[in-house]
C-alpha cells in the first residue's frame, strides 16, 4: 500500500524507546521532516530532562515543549470531578483525561509550525489511539495521522534498541523493561510484569508512588478542604490553584498510601487489561466533593448526576472529549455544583480517606426534620397520605389479580 505523501509532521514525543524510534522511522519512510512535541503534564522532572536533546539526536528538526499542568487540572480534571466519574466504579481516568489536552495542545502545534501530518507512538491494542486520534478528527480532520505500531514491522524492544544501534541513535532504554507506566500529575499507572496473571498478587515494585498502608504513619491526619461550585479552591485555609492543590493533596495521600486501587478494565478495544493505578490527590478530592453533595442535592438531583457520572466516565475513557454529548454533560454537571459549596474535614489514615466533618451554607440537611427526638416542624401522620399515594399503583395492581 501506497504511502499518503507528508511533508512535515508533529509527532508527540515522550523521550521513550518508541517515540525515540519513530522519529528515525518517520523520516525514512514519509521522507519528511519530523518535529517533536512534548507535553508537560507533571510527568515529572526526571522524565523531561535532557528530552530536547534526546529528541534532536534521534532526528527531529525541532522541538516544541509545552507545559500544560495547570490547564490540564483546571479545565479537564476539575470538570470531570463534578460529574464524578469512575470508569467502572473504580478508576478514576488518570491516563484518560491527559489525552485530550495532549491532542489538542499537538494541534495547536502542528498548526503552528505548518504541518500536514500528526503521529503518535499508542500501539494498536490500547486505548490510546482511539483517544488521540477521536481528538484529532474532532479538531483538526484535515491533517493526516500516522500511527507507526500499525505500520511497521517492529515487534520487540530487542528490535527497537537494535534499529537505534544501526543508525548510531543514543538511547539510554535497556533490554529489560519489566512494567509499563504511565504518570502525569493526576496518576500514575502500571502494567504488565507479574500482573499479566491475575492471580498474582502485586507486589511492591508494582506500587512507583504511595507508602503501602501498612508502611503508613500510625496517626492520622486531618486535612479541611474547600470546596466552592464543586471545586476545591483551598486546602488548611491556603487558597491554591486547581494545580497547587492536587499537588498538595498528592503529598498528603502519598504519605498515609490513599489512591491505591488493582482493577481489570475493559479496553475500548474489546479485551481486558488489569493496572495498579495510584491517584492519592484525586481520591481525596473525589471524597470530599462527594461529601458536599450530600448535603446540597436533593434526591433527584444526586440521582441525575450520579447518571452523568457513569455516563462521563465512559466519554472520557472512550476518548469523547471534544463531542456535543461530553459538552452537555459537563454543562449539565457545571449548573448542579453552583450550590456545591462548603468545607470538609478529611481523615487520611492506612491507605483510607474518610469525610468526617461537613459544612455548607446550602445544606438541605436540617437537625430540626431529622432529629428521632420531640419536633414541631414535621407531623408524622402526614406521611400515610404520602405512602398511599407513592404505592398506589402496587395497590391497584395487586387488587386487579385479587379480582381475576
Amino acid at each position: 500500500m501506497s504511502k499518503v505523501k507528508v511533508n512535515k509532521v508533529v509527532v508527540a514525543y515522550s523521550g521513550g524507546l518508541d517515540t525515540s524510534v519513530i522519529i528515525p522511522w518517520l523520516k525514512e519512510n514519509y521522507g519528511c521532516e519530523v518535529v517533536a512535541f512534548v507535553a508537560d503534564v507533571g510527568q515529572g522532572e526526571d522524565e523531561l530532562v535532557g528530552i530536547e536533546d534526546k529528541a534532536m539526536a534521534s532526528g527531529a528538526s525541532e522541538v516544541y515543549i509545552a507545559d500544560l499542568k495547570e490547564e490540564m487540572v483546571a479545565d479537564y480534571i476539575y470538570p470531570t470531578l463534578k460529574t464524578g466519574a469512575l470508569y467502572e466504579g473504580k478508576y478514576l481516568l488518570g491516563t484518560s483525561m491527559a489525552r485530550p489536552i495532549i491532542a489538542k495542545a499537538q494541534v495547536e502545534c502542528a498548526r503552528k509550525v505548518g504541518a500536514d501530518a500528526l503521529a503518535h507512538g499508542c500501539t494498536g491494542k490500547g486505548n490510546d489511539q482511539v483517544r488521540f486520534e477521536g481528538a484529532f478528527a474532532a479538531l483538526a480532520p484535515d491533517l493526516h495521522v500516522i500511527a507507526p505500531w500499525r505500520e511497521w514491522d517492529l515487534v520487540s524492544r530487542e528490535q527497537c534498541l537494535d534499529y537505534l544501534a544501526e543508525r548510531n541513535i543514543p538511547c539510554t532504554a535497556s533490554l529489560t523493561k519489566i512494567y509499563s507506566r504511565d504518570a502525569n500529575a493526576w496518576h500514575i499507572s502500571t502494567e504488565g510484569g507479574v500482573l499479566e496473571d491475575t492471580w498474582n498478587a502485586p507486589n511492591d515494585d508494582c506500587w512507583a508512588w504511595t507508602n503501602s498502608p501498612e508502611a503508613a504513619p500510625d496517626e492520622a491526619e486531618y486535612v479541611t478542604l474547600k470546596v466552592q461550585k464543586g471545586e476545591i479552591v483551598a486546602v488548611d485555609g491556603e487558597e491554591l490553584s486547581p494545580y497547587q492543590v492536587l499537588m498538595n493533596l498528592n503529598d498528603k495521600g502519598v504519605k498515609h498510601g490513599v489512591g491505591r486501587i488493582d482493577i481489570v478494565e475493559n479496553r475500548l478495544v474489546g479485551m481486558k487489561s488489569r493496572g495498579c493505578y495510584e491517584t492519592p490527590g484525586g481520591t481525596i478530592m473525589m471524597e470530599a466533593l462527594r461529601a458536599v453533595e450530600q448535603l446540597v442535592l436533593d434526591k433527584s438531583s444526586f440521582e441525575f448526576r450520579e447518571e452523568l457520572g457513569v455516563k462521563a466516565s465512559h466519554l472520557v475513557y472512550d476518548g469523547r472529549w471534544f463531542t456535543p454529548l461530553c459538552k452537555s454533560i459537563l454543562a449539565a454537571t457545571e449548573e448542579l455544583a453552583q450550590d456545591v459549596n462548603g468545607e470538609v474535614v478529611v481523615k487520611l489514615y492506612k491507605g483510607q480517606v474518610t469525610a468526617t466533618q461537613k459544612r455548607s451554607e446550602n445544606s438541605l440537611y436540617s437537625e430540626e426534620f431529622a432529629t428521632f427526638g420531640e419536633d414541631e416542624v414535621y407531623n408524622q401522620s402526614h406521611a400515610e397520605g404520602f405512602i398511599r399515594l407513592y404505592s398506589l399503583a402496587s395497590r391497584i395492581r395487586t387488587l386487579n389479580a385479587q379480582k381475576k
